[in-house]
């Protein structure tokens, strides 16, 4: 798969990526086990961005609103220990074997049935319970960024194979870019994203139900009870999922729609109207208060809309605000959910021999 550079404000970007991004990296604790985790800090004019080996997660972004004035964008907590015992969010972390859920966490490859352990409605979310977002990856600095890499050994949480992963975070411009690639022994399912919460007014600056959306998508996916795709690729016109227009993501989100009322809110997975190989929009946002917004691109398929309904103010973050419902959101870039299940979705199979690609880049800004 050949990727493709997004050409929005070519020259802005240019001119802010001719110098290089700093990187540095420092420990930063240790898990329950023992085992050493890192943070880097990858910086230029434009952005600062802190990824941790825990999980291979953004821990922060800093991004000026329309005034310059920096703030850290995404949700995530101080420290490791604050993210190991956090079983549920996923802040920031990759997500992985198989982001999103897997019907009654089992799926079929040549004949042969694979079983994973199940962790959500009885189905498995995000790879099960002992998923990417757990482990501690190694690191290594690049130009620009820091390469994150986990090999996942054969029969990991049931998936056949030894998977070798390897996530790319750089940072140019306004941009952060997310390089991912996988190889494996076996045949088997892989479908990695990051699972970042923005709030683009600030991490604990309310809630995200005033941000304006827009999701170049004429389907989605609707889901049964249990948040697993009914197989319909159906219309998202005439519904609270038409994001075609720029439109609040409140505005409609308290409508009397079967659909929301499964997810507490959004969290479904869109299907992009995109052609070809390479990089396509994926969604826009715009924070009125701050003028600060995000442009998604990706190679995938999918993006699932999560508007942060499950959090319910338990969990307090870096900046000592709990997080309340729609504190948010999410922007997970994917296949789509139990695609191995699904023969009508896009195939995430991989065999021995082949190198799964995908690329994703979150591109900050700002409006009047």
């Amino acid at each position: 798969m050949k990727f493709k550079h997004a050409m929005a404000g070519v020259v802005v970007l240019l001119m802010s990526s001719l110098a290089q991004a700093n990187v540095t990296s420092t420990p930063w604790g240790k898990t329950e086990d023992g085992k050493a985790v890192q943070i880097f800090t990858i910086s230029d004019h434009d952005l600062e961005v802190r990824i941790t080996t825990f999980g291979a997660r953004v821990v922060s972004i800093e991004a000026p609103d329309r005034s310059g004035k920096m703030a850290d964008v995404v949700l995530g907590y101080d420290n490791v220990a604050q993210y190991e015992s956090d079983t549920s969010t996923y802040f920031g972390s990759i997500v992985g074997r198989y982001g999103n859920r897997i019907a009654k966490g089992e799926f079929s490859i040549d004949g042969k049935t694979f079983h994973v352990p199940l962790n959500n409605n009885g189905n498995a979310l995000h790879g099960g319970p002992a998923g990417f977002s757990t482990k501690v990856w190694s690191a290594k600095e690049i130009p620009d960024g820091v390469e994150m890499s986990l090999v996942s050994p054969d029969g990991d949480m049931g998936f056949p194979g030894t998977l070798t992963v390897h996530v790319r975070y750089t940072v140019a411009g306004h941009s952060l870019r997310i390089n991912y690639s996988a190889t494996t022994t076996k045949p088997t399912v892989v479908n990695l994203t990051n699972h970042s919460y923005f709030n683009l007014a600030g991490d604990g600056k309310g809630n995200i139900l005033q941000d304006v959306l827009m999701i170049p998508a004429d389907r989605y996916t609707p889901v049964d009870a249990t948040q697993i795709p009914t197989g319909e690729l159906a219309p998202v016109a005439g519904t609270p999922f038409d994001f075609l227009k720029p439109t609040a993501i409140g505005a409609r989100i308290d409508d009397d729609n079967q659909q929301l009322k499964i997810g507490g809110g959004y969290d479904h997975n869109w299907v992009l109207n995109a052609t070809g190989d390479g990089l396509h929009l994926a969604a826009k946002v715009y924070d009125p208060a701050s003028g600060r917004t995000l442009t998604v691109t990706t190679t995938q398929p999918g993006v699932q809309f999560y508007s942060g309904n499950f959090l319910d103010g338990t969990k307090t973050g870096k900046y000592g605000v709990a997080y309340q419902k729609y504190a948010g959101f999410c922007l997970e870039t994917q296949h789509f959910p139990d695609s191995p299940n699904q023969p009508k979705f896009p195939s995430t199979l991989l065999r021995p021999g082949q190198t799964m690609h995908s690329e994703t880049v979150f591109t900050f800004g700002v409006r009047p």
